[in-house]
């Protein structure tokens, strides 16, 4: 099950597309224009965000936007063209949290096949606790692991980085947490 919608017109002369597998050796159905033959290919959707620490907590923000408004998650969105994944996710973090961080190293990938994304956090070090959230966030607040609102989690991709990053901070020890969610 996808939730986007599929390929309807040709981008580049507007006909109307038929799904089929190309003439060009390619195994799966694409969207393909019977006038032009352009084939238009649909991929993953990449999610950015990081898991911003201060001391022994990490910042959270509530959602003032749907999907899942008024649940808490790690600052991430989709990212942009023209910008690398870090990049992507240390402008999410000061769009959402309006917090300075300082990046770190990637923390986990996690594959959410049913709707065609792709999850990427990063580690960062919050240079302030003070925060200044922009519009699609209610509240941003740091959390210590026993106080983290577990039920109100927002996504399951942001709940099992968190237990990674609990989990890893109690050995002492990061690495890098490649996840599919099903």
């Amino acid at each position: 099950m996808t939730l986007r919608s599929p390929i309807k017109h040709c981008r580049e002369c507007g006909t109307a597309v038929v799904y089929r597998i190309p003439d060009d050796g390619d195994t799966k159905p694409r969207a393909v224009c019977p006038a032009c033959h352009t084939i238009h290919y649909e991929n993953p959707l990449n999610v950015v965000g990081t898991v911003p620490v201060w001391r022994d907590q990490v910042l959270l923000c509530r959602r003032a936007i749907e999907p899942r408004r008024g649940k808490w998650t790690l600052p991430a969105g989709f990212m942009e063209l023209n910008e690398t994944t870090a990049q992507g996710a240390e402008r999410e973090t000061d769009e959402e949290a309006g917090a300075q961080i300082q990046m770190g190293p990637l923390f986990s990938l996690l594959n959410v096949r049913h709707v065609g994304q792709v999850h990427f956090f990063y580690l960062a070090k919050l240079l302030s606790d003070e925060f200044n959230p922009g519009y699609e966030t209610l509240e941003a607040r740091l959390f210590g692991e026993d106080d983290i609102p577990w039920d109100e989690i927002a996504f399951r991709t942001v709940k099992t980085t968190l237990e990674r990053f609990f989990a890893d901070r109690r050995t002492g020890q990061f690495g890098l947490h490649c996840v599919d969610i099903d």
